[in-house]
């Protein structure tokens, strides 16, 4: 997962870039870069870190331009190498900057037809497959200007070529901003403006928090399939781009990625989280209708307002049980398993009070390989609690996403394979409870009725874009292992930063 944003500006946007990304740093921690388009050169730095720390002063003032992009990253199926950190860029034709997020599941495919082409990919990303293929149908323009429907026709051939997920934020020099999204919309895209005594400015975003922290107005989201091109001079253009494009978001943005102050989709991330624990307290009343829960207690802190509405709803006290240290890195993220159990106690530690003498529901968001959950569950009964109950507000995982979110391969995967309760005996629970797949779906609905499907492939195997086979998960499982990662971790080099690249 990862988080893009792209401005066309009145003045410099360098800082709006910096702040926007800030607020996108839930998205990713591995990597963070901006480019900048200054006269007829790119300004660049990236590199592995968070934003706060990849850019100094010093890199800011270089980073100069009133266009420009912005990526931060967590490696999927790739390498974690700063090599592979975002933008890439392309000298031609033009000079082209890309950020993106997702994943094309036909990657290696289209860099062998790239390769055919005389087009170099430097690395395993399959975001510079994705930059070259775009270059590679800008090339076939013979203007020294590009019109909106060059631009339009480039991206409805790359529509016909790519599978997977992409949400893509472009920079190209002399001319101005690109940014599209998949036919399914897969990955989330937010169009917004700013108007200044200059004129408009126009600005996107992976997430709707990124356009209100920066002072721009949400104007609305990329529609699945659709191209937006914004010229220097700051002209929007817009097109659908895609032969059949369909809305089929990811429902685990709603889950677990997003901000809860965000809108995906004009969906409120907040409100589907908590229409996410009314569904979930009515199955628990439902089903455990004579239960001895004294207390419910979230696992911060994507699941706090969930928790909070089972509370509500089955009338028992909620507690802040857990202080969790904002300073330690997601352990979702975390490339191995070991790394992963020792970063659990660091991040949360149980206030011992509400734990004693109580039998406690504790809630999460999801359950993914179970070793975190475990280790908390053991912190609870350390803290003192007589029974330790588990609620999960999102179904069982059974199956790896292939469209951008490091999930790990199914044998890593607690639920696949097994049922409810065999899976409540590995993590040490008394009891357990997932949240039906047909209620999170309406959960999200709710908010959205315009939206008739969503991209549940974690939790029922229905790849939505039709291409995904066993080779293909047995590919990814060779690169998203426990093992490959920690190989992969090995060649990680040092920092990149070029603050100047120059077009002929």
């Amino acid at each position: 997962m990862c988080g893009i944003v792209g401005i066309v500006g009145r003045s410099s946007v360098n800082q709006t870039i910096y702040d926007a990304l800030t607020v996108l740093q839930h998205r990713g921690q591995d990597a963070a870069g901006i480019v900048t388009v200054d006269g007829n050169a790119f300004r660049l730095r990236k590199a592995n870190g968070l934003v706060k720390d990849v850019f100094e002063v010093k890199h800011m003032q270089r980073l100069q331009g009133k266009a420009g992009i912005g990526h931060v990253r967590y490696p999927t199926a790739g390498s974690s190498s700063a090599s592979e950190a975002q933008p890439f860029y392309v000298n031609s034709p033009f000079g082209i900057s890309l950020a993106h997020n997702g994943n094309l599941t036909n990657a290696v495919e289209l860099a062998e037809g790239l390769i055919k082409k005389r087009r170099h990919v430097n690395t395993t990303s399959d975001s510079e497959v994705l930059l070259n293929l775009l270059a590679d149908e800008l090339q076939k323009t013979t203007s020294q200007t590009l019109t909106a429907d060059e631009v339009f026709t480039a991206i409805s051939n790359v529509h016909s070529q790519t599978r997977g997920a992409y949400a893509v934020s472009a920079l190209i020099i002399g001319q101005g901003l690109v940014a599209f999204r998949d036919p399914f919309g897969i990955r989330p895209l937010v169009l917004g403006k700013h108007e200044t005594e200059n004129g408009t400015e126009y600005m996107v975003a992976s997430e709707s928090v990124a356009l209100d922290a920066v002072g721009f107005e949400v104007m609305r989201d990329v529609a699945p399939g659709e191209a937006i091109y914004i010229s220097l001079d700051g002209e929007l253009y817009t097109q659908q781009c895609a032969q059949a494009p369909s809305y089929a978001p990811c429902i685990f943005e709603y889950v677990y990625f997003a901000r809860p102050d965000s809108k995906i989709d004009n969906a409120s991330v907040y409100a589907t989280r908590v229409n996410m624990g009314t569904k979930l307290g009515e199955k628990i009343k439902a089903e455990w209708f004579d239960h001895d829960i004294d207390v419910v207690i979230p696992i911060p802190e994507t699941s706090c307002d969930i928790a909070l509405e089972i509370a509500r709803n089955m009338d028992l006290p909620y507690r802040q049980g857990f202080v969790k240290n904002r300073y330690i890195g997601r352990t979702f993220i975390m490339p191995g398993q070991q790394q992963r159990k020792k970063s659990v106690r660091r991040k949360l530690n149980a206030i011992a009070t509400e734990f004693k003498g109580k039998n406690v529901l504790l809630v999460d968001d999801s359950v993914v390989r179970g070793t975190t959950s475990e280790q908390i569950i053991e912190m609870a009964r350390e803290a003192g609690a007589k029974k330790v109950y588990f609620a999960s507000a999102a179904p069982e995982i059974r199956f790896p996403n292939v469209y951008g979110i490091d999930m790990p391969t199914s044998n890593e995967l607690i639920a696949h394979g097994r049922d409810v309760e065999e899976i409540s005996a590995i993590i040490g629970a008394d009891g357990m409870i997932y949240q039906d797949l047909p209620d999170l779906v309406e959960a999200v609905r709710m908010e959205n009725p315009e939206i008739k499907r969503f991209e549940t492939s974690v939790f029922d195997g229905n790849y939505i874009t039709n291409d995904v086979n066993q080779a293909y998960l047995d590919h990814l499982t060779k690169l998203r292992n426990d093992d490959a990662k920690a190989e992969r971790s090995k060649d990680i080099g040092t920092n990149l930063e070029l603050h100047n690249v120059c077009h002929p």
